[in-house]
């Protein structure tokens, strides 16, 4: 086989990449997504066509046409659910061919709460592997936002391989000081960067490559996930790599047992300088922290636009994690105002 005949081979059989972002929040993360160019097909959908208009995407879905009109879902996830079952052959045109699916959103509102587990059915019918990272409400955004949220996240669960959750409340351990729009950035950002990791793992040349059915091997039937992120910057020592590991592993984002989880997928990004000894010692230090019988993949890549000294360690580990239900939430916080008075 000729030299051309092999790369051309190779350029087809590299894995088609989809994320679907639903609703305001989902489509801000496609519009830092497509800007970002990282290489994958970004799809838009949202029951608001003025916000769909104004977001940047390689597709977009306009949810609910004869329901909502494109005024938007008002909030009410059962009006977000119909939006998307009235789009779902639309959805399913656009999805089919792809490999693996991201899909995201904040969860709370109503497109994206009541989208998204039609969508997950809908791709996970065409046989690619569905990933959903979405967002929970920060606190100030109130009790009904929550409940919610927390009931799209039951009705997503067993529509989804993964089911990456990021508290946007735990956020603000990050940045206690900032305004609630700066702190939606800070969340957007999560989101574009948890995408972007797992996605370079399998179409980026780097240090350390893994194929498709690795990652596939990892996220598939994966259950509900977690994920830490860890920076080091302006920093040339040699065990940088193993501290970002550590401020991973350390993150606020992290709700879970380390002694659970069965399952990690771990990326290393770093500059020209990042050397393949710093890598492994890195997976090495989250391999000795959680359990001894965890599936765990790993791979290191180099994206140029790092500068020197600078290190990110991305770890999505799966395993028995705290998601509260509304009941249980509201009998907790009836327990906190049970006072005794003196």
């Amino acid at each position: 086989m000729a030299e051309d005949e092999i790369e051309n081979f190779l350029r087809q059989s590299i894995p088609k990449i989809a994320v679907i972002g639903a609703g305001g929040s989902g489509s801000n993360t496609i519009t830092h997504l497509t800007e970002m160019k990282i290489g994958v097909e970004t799809i838009a959908a949202n029951t608001d066509a003025q916000h769909l208009l104004k977001t940047k995407a390689n597709r977009k879905i306009i949810l609910g046409k004869k329901k909502t009109k494109g005024l938007g879902a008002g909030s009410n996830p059962s009006i977000g659910e119909a939006a998307a079952q009235e789009a779902e052959n639309e959805i399913r045109e656009i999805v089919s061919g792809f490999d693996l699916v991201f899909l995201t959103a904040g969860m709370g509102g109503g497109t994206g709460t009541g989208s998204l587990p039609v969508i997950a059915k809908t791709v996970k019918e065409t046989g690619a592997l569905c990933v959903a990272i979405v967002t929970t409400p920060f606190h100030a955004e109130g009790k009904k936002r929550m409940e919610n949220a927390l009931t799209g996240i039951s009705k997503l669960e067993d529509k989804v391989d993964t089911l990456i959750i990021v508290p946007n409340e735990r956020l603000l351990d990050y940045v206690p000081d900032l305004p609630l729009t700066a702190a939606f950035k800070i969340a957007d950002s999560v989101l574009s960067n948890a995408v972007k990791g797992i996605s370079e793992l399998i179409i980026k040349p780097g240090l350390v490559n893994l194929d498709f059915a690795d990652v596939r091997t990892v996220l598939e039937k994966g259950g509900n996930a977690m994920i830490g992120i860890g920076e080091i910057s302006n920093d040339e020592t040699k065990d940088r790599a193993v501290r970002a590991a550590e401020k991973a592993l350390e993150s606020p984002l992290l709700d879970l047992d380390f002694s659970n989880v069965s399952r990690a997928l771990v990326n290393i990004t770093g500059g020209q300088d990042l050397t393949l000894g710093e890598a492994q010692s890195a997976v090495s230090l989250i391999a000795s922290r959680i359990n001894s019988d965890a599936h765990l993949i790993w791979g290191a890549t180099i994206d140029e636009s790092f500068e020197k000294g600078e290190v990110k360690v991305l770890a999505v580990l799966t395993g028995t994690t705290q998601i509260e239900t509304p009941k249980k939430q509201e009998k907790e916080e009836k327990e906190e105002l049970e006072l005794d008075f003196i």
